[in-house]
């Protein structure tokens, strides 16, 4: 990371310094208000977002002791008299135009990586085969938008030696200022397929867009099996090294073979081809030289052997081979290197612990980078006040000394309090932690804490297990991890985010946004889903009982929350916990107003129920007036919100009915504000009228299942994704005779020789008795597979015959990416909330961000 002084970086953005220090030093860049972590030296970034400026955070930022701040014109600087400000007309672009900047400063080899597809399997691989040979810095996890580019880049130094960096784009024009930034000497172009394709005129188009990045490279490297792509790079003058089965490649593919459990790849190096990509090159030089390897002379053939068989992984995996090439290794070298190639982690995931812990496991990768991302998620994860981090060694580095420093000041930023390291290195400097850490431990291996391990040292405290892959820490992870039969259900909180994030561009800035987590959150889980929520900053929560907001309380989240069934008997709970109780009648008023009085409490906040015509809980229109006149005439209560319940809002053919109830809300509404001294919150609009009805946002609005990726509008009008798949796996496999009989009572009778799969999931983890008989199905291996007879207590026959290669102890999908949520819903004749709400306690949640 770079060090500049604020004057210097206020030059290079061409901004406005309004400077109280002169001298304050930048080493930090902040965009999110959330992960500050070297607040002295920090610089905030105030971007604009669809919702909300950063503008809004410098106030919290500025109490937590960041001084520098880089904000547009309209923002007012004059309660701020201790902190340096520039002021820029885009902040974006001050952003990437100081990271370009900090870019030009060095002369290393830049590998500059885009595609549609394989931009982070590419670039961890590469990071997987070179790092035996240089000090590297790339982009962490799949940071390539506008802001994740300049973030990755800001961390290149003095002592790196080569550079891996992805660039993404969704429309035309974001690319040249990715170019800048990465300014890369090698281009990679991955596979070229569909994603991302909608902002763009044609294929043809997008490739050209890609291709920016590539704007004066040593040389690139991409399918020359793709004429749309050969014939684009060949009209651009880019030198390239096209790989592929056509003559044309330098890199000929002359035979893939699949087998059992790896496939065998063999190359071929046309010198001829190789030789006028270089005389290109010399034609039209590059502007930043560095020194490359030259290519080896008269290269053997290459044969590798890699342990996928997927088309993705293998193009992926010759694309990497060509890298090599391309920067001068040999065929040994390479074969050599190959076998090291597994599957990327693209996620972190979230489990249940024994003795009350939560288990966060990321032991796939070790680097400063992506442990910074995972610190963040441990920090996000209230329920727990102990934090312990379980490390393994890592990578070798010129510079170990400096890198373990490095860590253990992130540790202590963290507030860790517990560190075990693991490996060799991390003992030898194992004074760092001691210093920062209050209690910390060391093994010389994974073998090792294996052996010492007991589960009671242990308990109510978050885990993060982080790693280099040749530890395998997930043994550790499965020693601490609550045992649980394998059928899963997997939350992705990024989809839950991207879904909030969608729901949000409907909204003005000033509305706020009260996220449903009753029932266990649609049976996806409270305090996981609740802390991402607070982490992303929404507004209020709801409950339906007492107790879910206690062990949301317990779990450490401090928003305000809603409990939409108060009983008299949770009053206690609810007053001792903050929490906000729905009042929907006369009784409920007066035995809640009792009970504050006999507390001593005044003024406790209260949300009102109007019934508009959903006839379910409520005050009546003609109520309103008594109510407004319980609420003026004592002090026990304020009142937080007024609300009602929309019956048909997402239903066009109930639109009147609809516009008749806000109607109604309204009017109530307007009597309670005539005799109220202070205002309300309103709310009408549910996740339904948030798409289909805008003039009832009014200043919040209640997001529930959408979150969740079920759009229940039908119209189209979200890239919602769902965020849950249910998963279990094949137990047995039987090959069964026609007329035989499967499954209690003999329904499932057998038309012709069938193979028959048993699978761990029954009617007791919330799969309906009603998908039995061929009504519902499941996936495996890709392909439906209908449910054969009455479906179990706890597992589920299905039919496989017309599914080739599987195998006992494969997965299943029971809802998820290829069958969803919807489709399941409708098999069982019932609604996704029902199937959401209906999983089974002992069905292990498992959550991850990707």
């Amino acid at each position: 990371m770079g060090s500049y002084s604020i004057e210097k970086i206020s030059a290079i953005v061409q901004g406005k310094l309004l400077a109280r220090n002169q001298n304050a030093l930048v080493d930090s860049l902040l965009t999110d208000s959330r992960k500050v972590v070297h607040a002295a030296t920090s610089l905030f970034f105030a971007l604009p977002g669809p919702r909300r400026s950063g503008h809004r955070f410098i106030q919290e930022l500025h109490a937590r002791g960041i001084k520098n701040f880089v904000v547009d014109f309209s923002f007012e600087t004059k309660d701020y008299p201790d902190a340096n400000f520039i002021r820029v007309v885009n902040v974006l672009t001050a952003l990437q135009t100081l990271v370009a900047f900090h870019r030009s400063q060095f002369s290393i080899p830049v590998v500059g990586i885009t595609g549609s597809n394989g931009k982070t399997i590419v670039k961890e691989w590469l990071n997987l085969l070179l790092e035996k040979d240089y000090q590297i810095v790339r982009s962490p996890k799949s940071y390539n938008s506008q802001i994740g580019v300049p973030l990755s880049v800001w961390q290149m130094n003095g002592m790196h030696t080569l550079g891996l960096f992805e660039a993404g784009i969704s429309q035309p024009g974001e690319m040249q200022a990715l170019q800048k930034i990465i300014w890369p000497t090698i281009g990679v172009l991955t596979h070229m397929g569909d994603a991302h394709s909608e902002n763009f005129k044609d294929q043809r188009q997008k490739i050209k867009e890609k291709l920016l990045l590539f704007t004066g490279v040593n040389r690139m490297i991409a399918n020359g099996d793709d004429p749309l792509v050969v014939e684009t790079v060949e009209a651009s003058g880019i030198p390239c090294f096209f790989w592929g089965k056509q003559a044309h490649c330098a890199i000929r593919v002359v035979d893939i073979k699949k087998e059992e459990a790896h496939t065998t790849i063999r190359l071929e190096v046309n010198e001829q081809e190789m030789a006028s990509v270089l005389s290109l090159n010399t034609l039209h030089p590059p502007p930043l030289t560095f020194h490359l390897s030259p290519l080896t002379s008269h290269p053997a053939p290459l044969t590798i052997h890699i342990p996928f068989m997927d088309d993705a992984a293998i193009e992926n995996a010759i694309t990497c081979c060509s890298v090599l090439l391309a920067m001068g290794y040999s065929s040994e070298a390479i074969t050599d290197r190959v076998h090291m190639l597994k599957p990327v982690e693209m996620r972190l995931e979230m489990k249940r612990g024994t003795n009350n812990c939560s288990i966060i496991n990321d032991s796939y990768i070790a680097d400063i980078s992506s442990l910074r991302i995972a610190l963040d998620f441990l920090e996000q994860q209230q329920q727990h006040h102990k934090r312990t981090v379980i490390l393994s060694d890592f990578a070798e580095t010129k510079d170990p000394e400096n890198l373990y420093s490095e860590i253990a000041f992130a540790l202590q930023q963290k507030k860790i309090n517990r560190f075990i390291g693991i490996g060799s290195h991390l003992y030898q400097y194992k004074n760092k932690f001691e210093q920062v850490v209050a209690e910390t431990l060391f093994y010389d291996s994974t073998e090792d804490f294996i052996t010492h391990f007991l589960s009671t040292q242990f308990h109510d405290e978050a885990i993060l297990i982080k790693g280099s892959r040749k530890f395998a820490l997930e043994r550790i992870s499965a020693l601490l991890e609550q045992k649980a039969h394998q059928t899963v259900l997997e939350i992705s909180l990024t989809a839950i985010v991207h879904n909030l994030k969608q729901y949000q561009q409907f909204l003005q800035p000033s509305t706020k946004i009260m996220a449903m987590v009753k029932a266990f959150s649609y049976g996806s889980g409270s305090y996981e889903i609740a802390n991402i929520l607070q982490f992303h900053k929404v507004d209020y929560l709801a409950v339906a009982y007492a107790d879910e907001g206690v062990e949301l309380r317990k779990a450490g989240i401090g928003l305000p929350i809603m409990v939409m069934n108060p009983e008299e008997s949770s009053y206690h709970a609810i007053t001792e916990n903050n929490l906000e109780p729905e009042i929907f009648s006369f009784p409920v008023l007066a035995s809640f107003r009792q009970f504050l009085q006999e507390q001593g409490l005044q003024n406790y906040p209260v949300h009102i129920k109007i019934d508009t015509g959903m006839h379910r809980l409520g005050f009546e229109l003609k109520e309103i007036k008594a109510l407004a006149g319980a609420l003026t005439n004592n002090s026990f209560f304020t009142v937080q919100s007024v609300f009602t319940h929309l019956a048909g809002s997402e239903d066009p053919g109930l639109d009147i009915f609809t516009e008749w109830q806000a109607e109604q809300y309204l009017l109530a509404c307007t009597q309670l504000q005539e005799l109220l001294p202070y205002a309300f919150i309103r709310h009408i609009a549910n996740t339904a009228a948030i798409v289909r009805h805008p003039q009832l946002h009014f200043d919040m609005v209640r997001l529930g299942i959408g979150l969740y990726g079920t759009d229940s509008t039908a119209m189209h009008a979200l890239e919602l994704k769902e965020a849950a798949t249910l998963k279990t796996t094949i137990a047995q496999i039987k090959k069964i005779k026609a007329g035989e009989t499967v499954g209690y009572a003999r329904k499932g009778i057998l038309q012709r020789d069938s193979i028959i799969a048993t699978i761990r999931i029954g009617y007791a983890d919330g799969y309906r008795r009603n998908l039995s008989n061929g009504a519902g199905g499941v996936l495996v291996n890709g392909n439906l597979a209908p449910v054969a007879g009455n479906i179990a207590m706890d597992m589920t026959m299905i039919d496989i015959t017309d599914i080739p290669g599987v195998r006992e102890g494969d997965d299943v999908i029971v809802f998820g990416k290829g069958l969803s949520i919807a489709q399941l819903a409708q098999w069982a004749q019932t609604i996704p909330y029902e199937i959401m709400t209906g999983i089974s306690q002992r069905v292990q949640r498992v959550y991850y961000e990707e």
